[in-house]
């Protein structure tokens, strides 16, 4: 016997109510274990400490541990993998950076991700520039000292990198200064640090967290900084734009999570991502280590991230760089 239109669509709900809410019981409970934190790069650089502040931050309000979790590797592809991968339940976020969901579209041939289809964003925490550094010992402690020092001896010096932060600035002034100088590609942070206090690698551009250590205790000296005016925490350090006009790249660290992770959940988590930007203590500690705060929502994320891949597109083409 056919069913009423009307009926058949009753029933359809009857059968459907459970589920919705199931689900609804489900989002309102959360969270009711702890979250995990992916961070897509090794403990001691900038995304881990930016990772692990937001985390001690997210606790209490939680009221759930925040279980931090380091995967690095190739450029933050393996982090970020695993957080496309992980269920869309809400108990799973991944500290995007510019590398993750930018540059690497355009330095990497496949990604095993989408960085639009595969996430849903909370928001943005803000920008960061780089630092260029070379060894205390160096001769060259300037731009155009540095560019000389290359001149002079083309093919015999060696800039590392380890992500796209580093790795687009220094292709980047080998380009437009027209230098014959080669790459020394690192896994994360930790592995280039050595390496360059050593003098085995001549100069490289890092994150000023990743720097802080080895400057302040004057094992590297800094030069420059790639971002648009001078830091105010290094006031007497000169922009690369200074020597080399319009020379600026900026990185940024932003939360999002799994594709389908539901709407009141991330709502949730941009609360709290906002209030974390406005928290004078938290704010104080990332602006220490160069970050330049700048909360967006998810939202805005999703439109800043359009002109950045387009940023980043360019940059890697000046640059010359050949997707890996």
């Amino acid at each position: 016997m056919a069913h009423h239109p009307q009926r058949r669509a009753l029933l359809a709900g009857l059968a459907a109510a459970p589920l919705a809410a199931g689900t609804a019981r489900a989002q309102a409970d959360w969270p009711n274990r702890p979250v995990r934190l992916i961070i897509p790069s090794a403990a001691g650089g900038a995304a881990d400490f930016i990772g692990r502040t937001l985390g001690r931050f997210l606790e209490p309000h939680l009221r759930q541990p925040v279980v931090v979790d380091n995967r690095p590797g190739a450029g933050g592809i393996t982090g970020t993998e695993a957080a496309k991968q992980a269920a869309p339940d809400g108990y799973t976020f991944l500290i995007a950076t510019n590398s993750t969901h930018s540059a690497n579209a355009f330095l990497y041939r496949r990604l095993p991700y989408d960085p639009v289809r595969d996430f849903a964003h909370v928001g943005m925490l803000g920008t960061f520039a780089t630092i260029a550094v070379v060894p205390a010992e160096a001769p060259y402690k300037t731009i155009p000292a540095l560019v000389a020092q290359a001149r002079a001896n083309p093919d015999r010096m060696f800039f590392g990198y380890y992500s796209s932060s580093s790795l687009v600035p220094s292709a980047l002034l080998k380009a437009r200064a027209d230098l014959e100088i080669t790459g020394a590609a690192y896994r994360n942070i930790t592995q280039i640090m050595p390496d360059l206090i050593s003098g085995q690698i001549q100069f490289a551009f890092l994150d000023s967290l990743s720097a802080a250590a080895a400057l302040q205790s004057g094992r590297l000296t800094p030069i420059a900084v790639t971002s648009p005016q001078r830091s105010p925490l290094m006031p007497e350090l000169p922009t690369v734009a200074e020597t080399i006009p319009d020379f600026v790249v900026q990185g940024w660290f932003g939360l999002t999570a799994p594709a389908g992770t539901p709407r009141p959940i991330l709502d949730r988590m941009q609360t709290l991502l906002r209030e974390a930007a406005a928290d004078p203590t938290l704010v104080e500690a990332v602006t220490r280590q160069g970050l330049t705060p700048g909360f967006m929502t998810g939202a805005e994320m999703d439109r800043f991230l359009v002109d950045d891949r387009a940023r980043w597109q360019e940059w890697v083409r000046i640059a010359g760089i050949e997707p890996e």
